[in-house]
């Protein structure tokens, strides 16, 4: 019988997990079968408990269940506990080890597919929610010369910062207070939840001069307003998470079977030009 994975969210009809995860399958010729799982808002454990009686090897989790993953697991990867929140849970036995490769996977895709290193570059972050959270461990062990945190609600930035105080160049700042800051950054990353509202996130124009790299969180939305800024400003090179997107399934695969995928025929697959 083929070893049973699956992806649950709440909706789950537009996940490409499923198409993903069977690829990965076909090019590794690993002998199991994924699909997608729609539990209710307030089902989360009975329906994994029911998944795990049926012999379920792992999940992928995503939205709004990534919380529920991190308390319902007895065993935590520092990403997962570093996030507070959970995208992928191995099931060994009686053991529920939680693991987070959110970050992991955008890392990922701006260092190895876009190719450009982290290393010593000023990075500006929108947003201190749960993408915020999950990227900033494996943004900051890529020793960026700075990492600038922005939030509309300055007091969530301050909290994320003194959560992760010593693991690297992390600064704090208001939306107002970052006109002040902008000196030119290399890399900017809209962890906020604006695009998919159509929404701008409320930035001087300034923080866009001379940067390299504008990356937008959300996929498959064409060229947002984030990414219309960055355009409008000169940026060179404009992403979305499709990459990232495919990479922390990678990773997920990988931890679970033992074999790394290769995710460029994927990426392929689901890019939506940006125009």
């Amino acid at each position: 019988m083929s070893d049973r994975y699956a992806v649950i969210g709440n909706p789950i009809g537009f996940s490409k997990s499923p198409l993903i995860h069977g690829t990965f399958a076909k090019m590794t010729r690993q002998d199991l079968v994924y699909e997608a799982i729609e539990a209710p808002l307030d089902g989360f454990t009975e329906r994994v408990d029911q998944f795990r009686t049926e012999g379920a090897k792992g999940l992928n989790i995503t939205a709004p269940f990534k919380l529920d993953a991190f308390e319902y697991a007895n065993e935590l990867s520092e990403s997962a506990e570093r996030a507070g929140a959970a995208n992928c849970l191995k099931f060994v036995g009686d053991r529920i080890i939680a693991e987070n490769f959110d970050g992991i996977g955008l890392v990922r895709d701006i260092t190895v597919n876009l190719g450009l290193a982290l290393a010593g570059r000023r990075v500006l972050m929108l947003g201190a929610g749960g993408a915020a959270r999950g990227a900033l461990l494996p943004f900051l062990r890529q020793e960026p010369s700075e990492l600038v945190l922005v939030n509309r609600t300055l007091s969530k930035a301050v909290a994320l910062a003194e959560e992760f105080a010593g693991c690297g160049p992390l600064i704090v700042s208001g939306y107002a207070e970052l006109a002040d800051l902008a000196e030119g950054y290399d890399v900017v990353v809209n962890a906020t939840s604006a695009s998919l509202r159509g929404e701008m996130p409320p930035l001087p124009g300034n923080v866009f001069r001379g940067a390299e790299l504008a990356y937008e969180l959300a996929y498959g939305k064409g060229l947002t307003p984030f990414l219309q800024a960055a355009r409008a400003e000169g940026v060179a090179r404009l992403a979305d998470g499709v990459g990232m997107l495919v990479e922390q399934a990678a990773e997920a695969f990988a931890w679970w079977r033992g074999v790394r995928p290769s995710t460029a025929q994927v990426i392929a697959e689901l890019t939506v030009p940006l125009s």
